[in-house]
């Protein structure tokens, strides 16, 4: 791979992870791409082990690497109010940002199933930072460390005040300054209290 550019070489780096997962899927390793994790299982920032230890499956690239948590939300109903999900990613590593700088990336994006009337519009995801990989010839925008996205939670005026869940999917490509991993996803509950 010496005689590549900078581009196909990453290019080729990300078929190698994506033959290699492909081939631990068929082996009957458990760990698979896009799995949902639980957004409480993913609590270390340091980086992952190789297994977790409640079932002994392999763990998902994601454990370890980015946590995501949900602030509560008050609103009166036939109002708005600001949500917000905090990511948090363990030093050395960074998601993509929401739009990916290349078409072969994929971009962290947030998806909220309405509840009781209850829905989310605009969603607006953070500045991001722009930096240079050595696996990528331009700079690439990403997010590192903490990064909050935000949305506009709509109740209406009919809906039954007290609390109220938002599911969510957090879906994110993890990546250090070599490699990215296969995305994942990870599920979030946004706590609504309708007064």
């Amino acid at each position: 791979m010496e005689n590549l550019t900078p581009y196909y070489r990453r290019l080729a780096g990300l078929v190698l992870v994506a033959l290699s997962a492909a081939l631990s899927a068929c082996a009957g390793n458990s760990s698979t791409t896009d799995a949902p994790v639980n957004a409480a299982d993913a609590t270390s920032a340091s980086a992952p082990s190789n297994t977790n230890a409640a079932t002994g499956a392999p763990k998902s690239p994601l454990e370890g690497i980015v946590r995501a948590s949900a602030e509560k939300v008050e609103v009166r109903a036939g109002s708005t109010a600001e949500a917000a999900v905090r990511l948090a990613i363990a030093d050395g590593y960074h998601v993509n940002a929401n739009p990916a700088t290349e078409r072969f990336l994929i971009p962290t994006s947030l998806e909220v199933k309405p509840e009781a009337g209850i829905a989310v519009d605009k969603i607006v995801y953070p500045q991001p930072l722009k930096k240079k990989f050595a696996f990528a010839e331009a700079p690439l925008a990403v997010y590192e460390g903490d990064a909050r996205i935000t949305m506009t939670v709509r109740v209406p005026r009919d809906a039954a005040p007290g609390q109220h869940t938002l599911g969510a999917r957090l879906r994110v490509q993890p990546c250090d300054d070599e490699k990215c991993y296969p995305p994942t996803t990870v599920e979030i509950s946004i706590p609504v209290t309708v007064r």
